[in-house]
């Protein structure tokens, strides 16, 4: 170790993270104070808009669970949308170059979600007048990149990305832990957006472990993906919702390995080959959040988005990735020796990892142990 710690010496701190997963602790704990100022932002949003509310009692959450949120002023919404991009005469840049670089040189071996995401942002922030909000699915197996997408795709659109206050995760295990409380989480989460998106018409929602969420509960933000002008006098037509699952991975799987066993190009994989089987999949999957949802039978998402399992080239580029970004120069043999040791599937021909690119930071670290 110490040999290879010699062969790569540091060239200075900073660099952009990796590829990682979002953690459930960190930007998920961010989302607010308390369901208190939850409540009463949402009383001042609707009374600028319907007049002064009807008084009544919402019950508070059990403890350590749901959602809370404190919505930031509207002016601050306008000025940190985009706010990285060069401004021009009139209005700010829009950010796609930037996006596109981000995506191409980030998000490996996702050429179908590079392609889908750019082109549903390119087209749906650059109409002033949306019929809806942007309904993005995320579907494919742990470490492939869903979380880290949804990353990209804040910081290519609000300054701060996911510490923004306009850009909001929800995590499923974290924040509605208990099928008890189902009612109590449908009132709290349909305030919660109402109250947001009342101060910024374009926040975005991040909705991590669909496939671990209660089903019914995402029900509840169905009025809200509609084709509605308003609803209770609050626009969502600007709003952005992504999700995030591992519902449909088989699919992706079986379609992936097809091509590979038939000597293709995974790169000649269309999002045709696998949409519709995705939908039907994440709406027939009991353990889905997904289960016979309205926001699928009323094809209110506009892109379901395979994830790609990775191959070991894939692994590659994320060990250097990462070794660049601990301010390594990158040492070619240290990067075949960890993606070595990653496991891949299927047992026999051992095409794809089982871990996607998840691991092989900490990996990295029996090397980096200083």
């Amino acid at each position: 170790m110490a040999a290879a710690r010699g062969r790569n010496r540091k060239r200075g701190a900073g660099g952009s993270a990796g590829p990682r997963a979002l953690g459930g602790g960190g930007p998920g704990m961010k989302l607010g104070r308390a369901l208190g100022l939850l409540l009463r932002a949402a009383s001042r949003s609707r009374a600028a808009v319907d007049g002064p509310p009807q008084q009544r009692e919402v019950p508070g959450p059990p403890a350590g669970s749901g959602p809370r949120c404190s919505p930031a002023p509207r002016s601050r919404c306008l000025r940190t949308f985009l706010n990285a991009a060069p401004a021009r005469p009139d209005g700010p840049a829009l950010p796609f170059p930037a996006l596109q670089k981000d995506l191409d040189h980030k998000l490996f071996g996702q050429h179908l979600a590079k392609k889908v995401i750019l082109n549903a942002l390119t087209g749906f922030i650059s109409n002033p007048k949306p019929k809806k909000p942007l309904t993005l699915s995320l579907h494919g197996w742990t470490g492939t990149g869903k979380n880290f997408a949804s990353k990209i795709i804040a910081e290519n659109i609000y300054e701060g990305g996911l510490h923004s206050h306009y850009v909001h995760l929800f995590v499923a295990t974290l924040h509605f832990p208990h099928a008890s409380n189902l009612t109590l989480y449908k009132d709290q989460l349909q305030l919660w957006i109402r109250g947001n998106v009342s101060a910024c018409a374009r926040s975005i929602f991040i909705f991590d472990e669909m496939d671990k969420m209660h089903a019914g509960l995402i029900d509840a933000i169905k009025p809200f993906l509609d084709y509605y002008d308003h609803v209770d006098g609050v626009s969502y037509q600007k709003a952005i919702f992504i999700f995030l699952s591992n519902a449909g991975a088989e699919r992706i799987t079986d379609v992936a390995l097809d091509f590979w066993r038939s000597g293709r190009q995974r790169e000649e994989i269309k999002l045709g080959d696998m949409e519709h089987a995705l939908s039907v999949s994440a709406f027939n999957n009991k353990n889905s959040g997904f289960w016979h949802s309205s926001l699928i039978d009323r094809n209110l998402i506009d892109y379901f988005i395979p994830f790609l399992p990775l191959e070991y080239k894939h692994l590659k580029m994320c060990i250097r990735v990462e070794m660049r970004a601990r301010g390594y120069d990158v040492d070619e043999d240290i990067v075949t020796r960890v993606a070595d040791e990653m496991t891949f599937f299927p047992k026999e021909e051992r095409v794809f990892s089982d871990k996607g690119c998840k691991t092989v930071f900490t990996k990295l670290d029996y090397y980096y142990d200083d």
